[in-house]
């Protein structure tokens, strides 16, 4: 049996979407973070040092991280076809989405949510200081890095269905949790028809629906 260790206001629900896509037996363990520091609790640091969800167990084993745990569901479950094989012409775009979900547009959102708080919580005589700080690196890395990035989306939506090709893959439950909270935080009055066309689409999976009442809808902080 697969348990899902979902912390409150965590990204648990890509995880179990993709339990539901291949129709595998799994439960739900919720845990409550700190009323204080807002951290994971004693139990759930327990499963993994590091303490962040999502997490699942299998049998004795704990694997941390969305994408370690998505390569090792795909790993086990190949024939779901939810990972283009080898050499199929889908494979590189779709190993490109996999791993730019975390590691290009998440790291520039966390970034943009931070600097927010930044500039809203210090003491009102020190914000002008924290907001040309802030704006400084905005100007020139931020705003123009992500977007560089949510044009490319948009303009990769617009050649095909799936952000791998014309058939959904993992590559776009991975893609879900930085296109929604992208969407939410700093896409603004853009006109992204390509990008709100794949979320209508994966929000209209049945897969996907029953993972929204088993974890409750996504946490965007904004």
């Amino acid at each position: 049996m697969i348990t899902i260790h979902h912390l409150e206001n965590s990204r648990s629900l890509r995880v179990i979407w993709l339990l539901e896509e291949l129709g595998l037996d799994y439960e739900v363990k919720r845990y409550q973070r700190d009323t204080v520091t807002n951290l994971a609790p004693d139990a759930y640091k327990a499963l993994h040092p590091v303490g962040k969800a999502p997490i699942i167990t299998v049998d004795d084993s704990a694997i941390a991280e969305t994408g370690a745990i998505i390569e090792y569901l795909m790993d086990r479950h190949p024939e779901a076809g939810l990972r283009p094989e080898a050499g199929d012409a889908m494979r590189d775009r779709y190993h490109y989405w996999m791993h730019a979900s975390e590691g290009s547009l998440m790291p520039l959102l966390v970034m943009s949510l931070f600097f927010t708080r930044m500039e809203t919580v210090p003491p009102f005589f020190i914000r002008p200081i924290v907001k040309m700080v802030t704006g400084r690196i905005r100007d020139m890395y931020l705003t123009p890095s992500t977007t560089t990035m949510l044009d490319y989306i948009e303009a990769e939506l617009g050649k095909s269905d799936w952000f791998a090709g014309d058939k959904m893959t993992a590559a776009d439950i991975m893609m879900s949790f930085p296109v929604e909270a992208a969407m939410a935080r700093v896409a603004g009055g853009r006109a992204m028809p390509n990008t709100q066309a794949w979320l209508e689409r994966i929000h209209a999976r049945p897969a996907y629906q029953v993972a929204v009442k088993m974890g409750g809808e996504q946490e965007i902080l904004t």
